[in-house]
């Protein structure tokens, strides 16, 4: 029998949540993710070593004020990751926008077109790229822009059925429901210390998400993010995307136990309902402890990993 991990490949395109160049040519996946916390992971590997060289003696031929060279180094490593992983998957890369700006629509929909060109003179065009948002509302503005100008986006950070349902509203290109940090919160915050694939929170809000969206006929995908163990894969079997780590790619791979698809778009349509405006949006997110506190969370944890990423680079120039 074939390995769950090639049993997934046969219904669900298999994402690798890494910028570990090794990992991504061992797994061979269609697309691959980043994110400031994997680049900052990345940046201590060999293989990153002339990206690194080559930001920073970028950023030094672009400017002599400090902060203006280290944001352009930043900038540049991002999108060298970026490149440097296309070179070794067929699909397209995600490349994250600050998450310090995950609050101000202006500042996204700009950084995304500074990477898109960067990307650009790079010679890769917006076909192999996503540019990954926070699901912010302001984020959510800034998608609906981009994706007017064939800027397709990412929004990560979903928590919330309310961020999905307004990612679909703009027509955003994919979301990434985070399953893992959505089991976080409910063992921190209620008596449980585990929960059965069949019972986790976070399985269940992406299967929620998956069948809305497949009732009303959206196209925006639904990759499935952020897991802890096996189980929380295999429960979402069938799902549009499934971006996974590759310490569980290699444990998917060495298990050869059936995997049955979990889940299927039946086919059947509902009509879609009206969009969501900013008072529903803010208030179902507020109403959802859960949702609220990750989201501020994540964002807090992605801008510290990024300023880490930044005093590294400061270090260097």
């Amino acid at each position: 029998m074939a390995s769950q991990l090639e049993q997934l490949r046969a219904m669900t395109t298999v994402v690798v949540d890494s910028g570990d160049l090794a990992a991504i040519e061992r797994h061979k996946p269609v697309d691959a993710t980043t994110n400031p916390s994997l680049l900052l992971k990345a940046a201590s590997m060999d293989g990153y070593k002339a990206l690194i060289d080559d930001a920073l003696d970028w950023a030094r031929g672009q400017s002599n004020d400090r902060g203006t060279q280290i944001t352009d180094a930043s900038d540049r490593l991002a999108v060298n990751a970026g490149s440097h992983i296309l070179k070794r998957i067929p699909g397209r890369v995600s490349t994250e926008v600050d998450a310090r700006l995950s609050f101000d629509t202006e500042a996204t929909i700009a950084k995304a077109h500074r990477l898109v060109g960067m990307y650009d003179d790079a010679g890769i065009g917006t076909d192999r790229i996503l540019i990954k948002i926070a699901s912010t509302w302001e984020g959510i503005r800034a998608a609906e822009q981009l994706e007017r100008e064939g800027i397709h986006c990412n929004m990560t950070l979903l928590f919330a059925f309310e961020q999905a349902v307004a990612a679909a509203d703009v027509g955003a290109f994919l979301i990434s429901p985070f399953v893992g940090r959505i089991y976080d919160w409910y063992i921190a915050n209620t008596d449980h210390d585990d929960f059965a694939a069949e019972d986790d929170p976070g399985v269940h809000s992406v299967r929620k998400i998956y069948d809305w969206y497949k009732r009303h006929g959206i196209d925006t995908v639904v990759m499935g993010a952020s897991f802890r163990n096996t189980g929380q894969i295999t429960a979402l079997a069938g799902c549009d995307r499934l971006t996974i780590s590759p310490d569980l790619l290699e444990k998917l791979d060495a298990t050869d136990a059936e995997l049955p698809r979990q889940l299927e778009d039946s086919g059947h349509r509902a009509e879609r309902p009206g969009s969501l405006d900013e008072k529903a949006f803010r208030w179902g997110k507020n109403e959802d402890a859960m949702a609220t506190e990750k989201l501020a969370d994540g964002i807090r944890r992605f801008a510290a990993d990024q300023v880490k990423l930044e005093k590294l680079l400061n270090d260097k120039l």
